[in-house]
C-alpha cells in the first residue's frame, strides 16, 4: 500500500478508469500483494480521489479475477492458487503456439526486421525491468501479427493474471539466458516461415516458466 501515489490526472480519461488503471498496474507489479485489503477511505486518500471511483474501480478488478469481495470483510487482492496458475499456463502454451504458427505465415518482412531489433535488444541487457519489457515487446509483435483480434485478446487477459509470476521467472538468473535463447529459436523459425517448428518453441517457451512457477511454489509451500 505504501507504494500507491496519487494519480496523474488526464483530460482524455474518465477518473474512474484512471483508479482502475492505476490499482490494477499497482496489482500486477506486487506492490499490492496477495491477501492485501482494499479499503477505500485508506485507496481513495491515497490515489487522491473520492470513494466513488475506487468502489468502481473494485468491482472491476473483481470482474477481472484480480480481487476478491469476502462477506463481511471487504476486499481483498486475489490470490492465485499452484493449480490456478497451471491451468493458464497450459493455456497460454497451446493459444502462443497458435499464434506463433499463424504469425509465420502472416507476419510481414518489415515486422520480422522489428522482431530482429527487440531480441537483438534482448541480448544486450543486463536489467530485468528491461528484459520485462522487451519480452512483452517480442510477444506482442508475434501476437499482432497473426491478424487475429480475438486471439490476440485472449492471451492478452491470460497473461495479465500470471504476470505477478513473470517478474520472479525473469529475475532467476538461469531463466534470465534461457529467455534470450528461447526468443532466437522463436524468432528464426518465424523468419524462416517454419509454422510447426515455431508453433514447437513458443509453446516449449511457455512450458518452461510452468515448471519453474510450480518448483518454486512446491519449495514455498
Amino acid at each position: 500500500m505504501d507504494n500507491i501515489n496519487k494519480i496523474n490526472m488526464d483530460d482524455y480519461k474518465p477518473l474512474r478508469d484512471l483508479v482502475f488503471e492505476n490499482l490494477r498496474e499497482a496489482i500486477l507489479k506486487g506492490d499490492l500483494n496477495p491477501g492485501d485489503r482494499l479499503m477505500e477511505v485508506q485507496l481513495a486518500n491515497k490515489l487522491g480521489v473520492s470513494r466513488t471511483p475506487v468502489r468502481e474501480a473494485i468491482r472491476k478488478l473483481e470482474l477481472e479475477g484480480l480481487v476478491i469481495m469476502l462477506p463481511r470483510k471487504g476486499a481483498y487482492v486475489a490470490d492465485m492458487s499452484l493449480k490456478d496458475i497451471i491451468e493458464v499456463l497450459e493455456i497460454r502454451a497451446s493459444l502462443e503456439g497458435l499464434a506463433a504458427y499463424l504469425a509465420s505465415e502472416r507476419m510481414s518482412d518489415e515486422d520480422i526486421k522489428k522482431l530482429e531489433e527487440i531480441v537483438d535488444e534482448c541480448s544486450k541487457t543486463t536489467d530485468i525491468e528491461e528484459l520485462l519489457k522487451k519480452d512483452v515487446e517480442f510477444h506482442e509483435q508475434i501476437f499482432k501479427s497473426t491478424n487475429n483480434k480475438r486471439l490476440h485478446q485472449l492471451i492478452n487477459s491470460l497473461w495479465e493474471q500470471v504476470y505477478r509470476f513473470r517478474v520472479s521467472y525473469v529475475s532467476d538468473n538461469n531463466s534470465f539466458s534461457n529467455i534470450v535463447k528461447e526468443h532466437k529459436m522463436i524468432m528464426n523459425a518465424i523468419k524462416n516461415r517454419d509454422g510447426e517448428l515455431a508453433k514447437k518453441y513458443a509453446k516449449e517457451h511457455i512450458e518452461k516458466a510452468e515448471s519453474f512457477v510450480i518448483d518454486r511454489k512446491t519449495k514455498n509451500n
